[in-house]
C-alpha cells in the first residue's frame, strides 16, 4: 500500500506562476487618450459636468501612476479599487455620450457626415479602451494578483495557456493582450482567439458587442444617408 508521501499534487499549469509584473505606463497612456477624447466631445454629446469629470479622471489617473509608476508586482486592494473607480467613471461618461449620439441620430440633428464619423469613432474607440480596462482589472483578480499568481482559475483563456509550444517559458498576459481582446470583440462582435470562461467575462463581452454594434451600425447608416 502506498504511503501518503508517495502521492503528488498535480502540477500547476505553466502560466500559473508568480512573475515580475507588468508596467503601468501603457494603461496610463490609453487612459489619458480616453480623458482627452471625452473632454473634446461637443457639449450636446457629453454630460454637462464632463469638464469636471475629466478633471476627476485625470487626478485619479495621476494618483495611480504616482503611487506605482513602475511595475505592478503585487495586489493592493486600495489601488485596485481606485483603478476600478476610474474605469467606472469613464464607462458612465462614455455610455452617456453613446446614448446622446444615438438620440441625435434618431432626431436627425447631426447634418455633417464628417463630424458624425469623427464623434462616432471617438465614442467607439473609447468603448474599446474602457472595456479593455475592465478585462485587465478583473481577470484573475487584476494585474497585481496575476503577478503573485493568487487565483488559479482564469477568466480568459489565451491560446498560450493551452498550447505551450507557442509561448515563451515566462509568458504572461499584459495590458496589450486585453486591449486586443476588446478591439476584436468590438470589431467582430464576438470572441476570436481568446475565450471568456466566467460569467462576468461573458456578460461584459456581450455588453461591449451590443454597444459597439448599435453605435457602429447607426453611425454608418446615418453617415451614408447624409452623403446620399
Amino acid at each position: 500500500m502506498s504511503r501518503p508521501s508517495d502521492y503528488h499534487l498535480p502540477e500547476l499549469p505553466h502560466w500559473h506562476r508568480p512573475h515580475h509584473g507588468e508596467p503601468r505606463w501603457p494603461v496610463t497612456f490609453v487612459t489619458v487618450i480616453v480623458i482627452t477624447l471625452q473632454f473634446l466631445l461637443p457639449k450636446h454629446l457629453s454630460l454637462k459636468s464632463q469638464p469636471y469629470i475629466s478633471i476627476v479622471e485625470a487626478v485619479i489617473a495621476f494618483a495611480l501612476f504616482a503611487i506605482n509608476p513602475g511595475r505592478i508586482k503585487a495586489h493592493r486592494s486600495q489601488r485596485w479599487i481606485l483603478g476600478i473607480a476610474l474605469t467606472a467613471v469613464m464607462t458612465i461618461s462614455n455610455i452617456a455620450s453613446a446614448v446622446r449620439l444615438i438620440q441625435a441620430l434618431i432626431d436627425g440633428t447631426v447634418k455633417n457626415a464628417n463630424s458624425l464619423l469623427a464623434f462616432g469613432g471617438s465614442i467607439w474607440l473609447t468603448n474599446i479602451v474602457v472595456f479593455s480596462l475592465w478585462y485587465w482589472e478583473f481577470d484573475r483578480g487584476g494585474p497585481g494578483a496575476r503577478a503573485q499568481a493568487l487565483d488559479p482559475y482564469p477568466d480568459f483563456l489565451f491560446p498560450q495557456m493551452t498550447s505551450r509550444e507557442y509561448a515563451a517559458e515566462n509568458w504572461n498576459p499584459t495590458y496589450f493582450d486585453y486591449l486586443y481582446i476588446s478591439f476584436t470583440n468590438a470589431s467582430a462582435f464576438s470572441p476570436t482567439d481568446v475565450m471568456p470562461l466566467t460569467r462576468w467575462a461573458k456578460m461584459l463581452m456581450m455588453v461591449q458587442s451590443a454597444t459597439s454594434l448599435i453605435t457602429v451600425g447607426l453611425v454608418i447608416a446615418r453617415a451614408v444617408n447624409i452623403l446620399k
